[in-house]
């Protein structure tokens, strides 16, 4: 749960190509992925989560990108749609076929939760531990998700229309499963 500067975890995370980007050296990854986390007024959750995540992709063996898409101030946060814009943007910078996106405050505990997709979105949050450990209901599909480029492309993306927290996970799930019925 350290928080240390961006400026050490650079010289910490010394193989990170510029923008966060990483290639494992030795192997040819069988996931390319990009981590999208929508952001505003939470640096230190940031540097804790950053902090965590690359040693965690790193040893499962991932192409991966980290994406931090911020939303200016003075307007309503629309998580929502700072993922949808995270989508775009890393498309524009690499070929991605998954795409997690990652709830700032959720640190990942168990690399056997590998960061990738399977052919169908994917809730990774199930056990948290603000929840002790438990789902909070049925479809829950919160905090940390994974969608295949596919299938982001097919739902259109998340919605637009969820102002604030809460709501636009679930509506995915919605969205994506009466689609796909």
């Amino acid at each position: 749960m350290e928080s240390i500067s961006f400026e050490e975890q650079g010289k910490k995370f010394s193989k990170l190509k510029p923008g966060g980007r990483y290639s494992p050296p030795d192997c040819i990854a069988r996931h390319h992925v990009a981590i999208i986390i929508a952001f505003r007024n939470r640096e230190p959750h940031l540097r804790i989560l950053l902090n965590n995540l690359h040693p965690f992709l790193q040893k499962q063996q991932l192409d991966y990108g980290i994406f931090v898409i911020e939303q200016a101030e003075g307007s309503k946060f629309n998580r929502a749609m700072l993922m949808n814009i995270g989508f775009k943007e890393a498309l524009a910078v690499h070929n991605y076929s998954c795409f997690i996106f990652h709830d700032v405050d959720h640190i990942p505990e168990n690399d056997n939760n590998v960061y990738g997709c399977y052919g169908n979105p994917r809730h990774m949050a199930v056990a948290v531990d603000k929840f002790k450990y438990r789902l909070l209901y049925g479809a829950y599909f919160g905090g940390v998700s994974s969608l295949s480029k596919r299938e982001m492309e097919k739902v259109n993306g998340f919605s637009n229309r969820y102002f604030g927290w809460g709501g636009e996970d679930d509506d995915m799930w919605r969205r994506y499963s009466l689609y796909t019925i």
